[in-house]
């Protein structure tokens, strides 16, 4: 018997909806500690991530590519600010926006929160081979890009 049978009753053991979530909060887990011991959160991370694959944006635009609301975004971007990782200019075109940049920083930074994530990889799916791995990331990508259309 697994320990997620021992502790899963037997009508969910193959309910893939249960499996995703016992997984999903392991993985929830290991990202937190792995982000805070680098000085990091996850909010952190999807930003900096967003500006470095789409180059300066507005606050809003940053909330728009991350998901994140806009009071999360604006604390994090603050949070950030503070470390000296991001940038805050007002936007020649509309004074009231600011535009935010990555800073050198910002970016090692960023490399830094990127080993730590694969380590975080490897840990959750050690036992899996690496075909195993691309399929599994290819099933969850159509899984989530299914359901994020109809949303």
């Amino acid at each position: 018997m697994t320990t997620a049978e021992a502790r899963t009753p037997a009508r969910l053991r193959h309910a893939p909806s249960w499996l995703i979530n016992l997984v999903s909060a392991h993985s929830h887990r290991l990202v937190g500690a792995g982000f805070a011991a680098a000085g990091a959160r996850g909010y952190h991370y999807r930003l900096l991530a967003a500006l470095d694959e789409y180059g300066p944006s507005s606050q809003a635009t940053l909330g728009r590519h991350t998901g994140i609301d806009r009071s999360d975004v604006v604390a994090a971007l603050n949070e950030l600010a503070a470390k000296e990782l991001i940038d805050r200019s007002p936007d020649p075109s509309d004074r009231r926006r600011n535009i935010i940049t990555l800073t050198a920083d910002g970016s090692r930074h960023l490399q830094e929160l990127d080993e730590v994530l694969a380590r975080i990889q490897d840990d959750l799916l050690a036992p899996l081979t690496p075909p195993e791995r691309e399929q599994l990331t290819g099933l969850l990508t159509r899984l989530a890009d299914h359901h994020a259309k109809s949303r």
